[in-house]
């Protein structure tokens, strides 16, 4: 058998491991899952340690163990941007901050936004401060933490801990520093050192790394660990969300990608960068390469939280019964902000709305209309990023999500977008296999092993039902925000210290 390739990816609910051959078949797949903590109301924090380290452990082990061939290089992606706060030999200080959906750092964004100025953050930064920023996270942790700060000389995001901790390395991949606001400038390609310098004082910034390039090779100690042999090379990895991107053939402009998992994330390919303030503007994968991006909160982890309350109940089950609903669940309408919001909304004290519950109303209702909710928000970021940019030209649609044809054709039926489905599911993990094969010389650069397996296209029979209920979605927030906001403040004010 030929050399191999290893990529793992690291999300929010499971670590996934791809070993591929350089042509793209997949050898032997795995997956664990994990949890994240959640300590109080706006934290979300994961034990890098015991979680994302442990997985990358076990993956690799169990993956070189079923390969029977060498492995010529490793990649790892995994959620972000995130904050990892470590020592010297990349051990944690603290449990790791996750991306966006942890949004404890709210007085920092503002802070940070005042001092530095809004228009100028969003013009050398690609976009607003908010909480998927990492900036604040440092600031927040420097300020509340002083005692952990002490303790750590290095930060990470999730895919360069795993990458320091096989290879030594203190390496960040340019898309990973591009999410870091306000440390990174998107135009000079490089760190805004005099903004960074004012947050993370003493503690050194890492070199910058393209995702695919080789960045160093496992040590001695590693390879005891995860079984891989000293000395195999190391890509510096990256964001999973653009991982994923990569291996749907997401490359060109025009190319956006719609992930459907824990959350829903978009990552469009531009040809220069474009600045939007409600959006995200990014380092791309590739070298000189940049895109767009936008993320809701929460998506299949709201159809995991109804599972959850309606006793455990099949997955399949739900969405059997979800199917039996008509478009529009019958008059109810859901905003799924129930930790918080991202694009395009910004807003950490957003909480989750049912609007027009009645008796009659069952648990297949309440599920269509999250799938409905995560659909409307999915409208309401195409819109915006339409406005941003060229109409995307191909929608290319992945994750584990788009399992549930239920949920894929909904969203279709809402938006009015066709979208393609590539053959391979397997994610990010896929792309990392890939950049770890052009980042050790087996592949060429522009090598793309995204074939298209489906087609979804909209019904249009239920568009003047999804019309009329996208334009009750547009209205509920404004309408509900000051009432949910004195909500979340008492969420906060009763929550465990």
């Amino acid at each position: 058998m030929d050399e191999l390739l290893l990529g793992i990816d690291m999300g929010t609910s499971s670590s996934k491991g791809a070993l591929t051959t350089p042509d793209g078949e997949i050898v032997a797949s795995t997956t664990r899952s994990h949890a994240m903590s959640l300590p109080r109301p706006g934290w979300a924090e994961v034990d890098a340690e015991q979680v994302w380290w442990g997985d990358v452990v076990d993956v690799a082990r169990e993956l070189v163990g079923r390969g029977g061939s060498r492995i010529a290089g490793v990649c790892v992606s995994g959620v972000g941007p995130c904050l990892v706060l470590c020592t010297g030999d990349a051990r944690p200080v603290r449990p790791a901050i996750l991306y966006g959906i942890d949004s404890r750092a709210t007085a920092e964004i503002e802070e940070l936004t005042h001092r530095f100025g809004a228009d100028e953050v969003v013009r050398r930064c690609g976009k607003a401060l908010s909480s998927q920023a990492v900036g604040p996270k440092l600031l927040w942790a420097r300020r509340h933490e002083p005692e952990v700060w002490e303790r750590a000389s290095r930060w990470y995001g999730s895919s360069s801990f795993i990458t320091a901790r096989l290879t030594g390395e203190y390496v960040l991949d340019h898309l990973t520093a591009s999410q870091c606001d306000p440390l990174y400038d998107i135009r000079a390609r490089d760190w805004n050192r005099e903004w960074a310098a004012e947050i993370v004082g003493e503690l050194p910034l890492p070199e910058l790394a393209w995702s695919g390039e080789i960045v160093g090779k496992v040590t001695r100690r590693a390879a005891a660990e995860t079984g891989l042999a000293e000395g195999t090379p190391v890509s510096a990895g990256t964001v999973d969300a653009w991982a994923e991107a990569f291996s749907a053939g997401v490359r060109r402009p025009g190319d956006l990608m719609i992930m459907y998992g824990s959350t829903v994330f978009f990552v469009g390919q531009l040809s220069e960068p474009r600045v939007d303030s409600t959006l995200w503007t990014t380092s791309g994968v590739e070298p000189d390469t940049y895109t767009l991006a936008a993320g809701m909160a929460t998506s299949g982890s709201l159809t995991g939280w109804l599972q959850d309350i309606v006793g455990g109940v099949p997955f399949e089950q739900l969405v059997g019964e979800a199917q039996q609903i008509p478009a529009g669940s019958e008059g109810l309408v859901m905003l799924p902000y129930f930790a918080g919001e991202r694009t395009p909304h910004f807003d950490a004290r957003a909480r989750g709305v049912v609007a027009g519950l009645s008796l009659r109303h069952t648990r297949g209702h309440l599920f269509r209309a999250a799938y409905e909710g995560i659909a409307f928000g999915t409208r309401e970021i195409l819109e915006l990023l339409d406005d941003a940019s060229e109409r995307p030209a191909q929608l290319i649609a992945v994750g584990g999500g788009t399992q549930s044809r239920l949920w894929t054709q909904i969203v279709s039926d809402v938006c009015g977008r066709t979208q393609v489905l590539p053959r391979e599911t397997i994610g990010a993990s896929y792309g990392d296999a890939l950049l770890a094969g052009i980042g050790a010389g087996l592949l060429e650069p522009g090598t793309d092993w995204s074939t298209i397996d489906r087609t979804v296209t909209p019904d249009e029979s239920v568009r003047e039902v999804y019309d009329d209920l996208y334009a009750t979605y547009r209205e509920l927030y404004p309408a509900t925000r000051e009432h949910v906001h004195r909500l979340a403040r008492l969420q906060e004010q009763r929550a465990p210290s």
